[in-house]
């Protein structure tokens, strides 16, 4: 099944309530279009968010930390009793060296956490594969927020993912950011062999996000 994951960011659109309205716009599409849509929210929002909606809640930051004296870290043991199923890592706005990507990716799979961990590039994509993530979502920081897509732009970046990333780990499905706005940028990932797309801006600041997630479908149905 092909999956859509939104990235609520810190975006004023997408916080508190706004993100609560959000959610239940994706959950929504995501009911009637049979289309899997998991929603990225502020660590803050996840309770309130989890609670108002049934589509799967993640994390956007994840500390591996075990329970004690951690002032100001984010104890992945909180983040799933608030509700949250899976977690974002290594977003070019979040970055963490090799080493504490695969200790994040550990410590949320010993809670039952899910884990989406963005890559910048088809090598680095490679590495994280050999960690065993649940997805891997490949985004050029420069095309981050962009008006060209990756799968315009940059569509050997996305091949090359792919092929590295099954090389190491089949099981591990690869997702495609950075810039993706409609629903041929959405085609021609799929068509290159993602199984979904990671997106933010395009759906959190859109005037109307249902629109927009609907046009976004439209590309990965035949």
């Amino acid at each position: 099944m092909n999956v859509i994951v939104v990235n609520f960011k810190t975006y004023c659109e997408a916080t508190g309530e706004r993100a609560v309205k959000l959610a239940k716009i994706c959950e929504e599409v995501s009911k009637k279009e049979k289309v899997k849509i998991i929603v990225a929210v502020q660590n803050l929002d996840l309770f309130h968010v989890s609670s108002k909606v049934s589509i799967p809640v993640f994390a956007e930051h994840i500390d591996p930390v075990n329970c004690g004296a951690n002032t100001g870290k984010d104890l992945p043991e909180a983040i799933v009793e608030n509700g949250a199923m899976g977690v974002l890592i290594n977003h070019s706005e979040d970055k963490a060296e090799l080493a504490d990507i695969e200790n994040d990716i550990k410590r949320a799979k010993s809670v039952g956490l899910q884990t989406i961990v963005c890559a910048p590039t088809a090598k680095s994509s490679e590495a994280i594969a050999s960690f065993n993530p649940d997805f891997i979502a490949v985004e050029p920081p420069e095309l981050i927020g962009g008006d060209i897509s990756v799968s315009k732009a940059q569509p050997e970046l996305i091949t090359n993912t792919v092929k590295l990333v099954r090389k190491v780990n089949k099981k591990v499905p690869v997702l495609c950011g950075a810039g993706i706005k409609d629903h041929d940028d959405v085609k021609i990932a799929i068509k290159l062999g993602c199984s979904g797309i990671l997106v933010a801006s395009g759906v959190t600041k859109a005037k109307d996000p249902k629109a927009a997630l609907l046009d976004l479908i439209k590309g990965m149905k035949k």
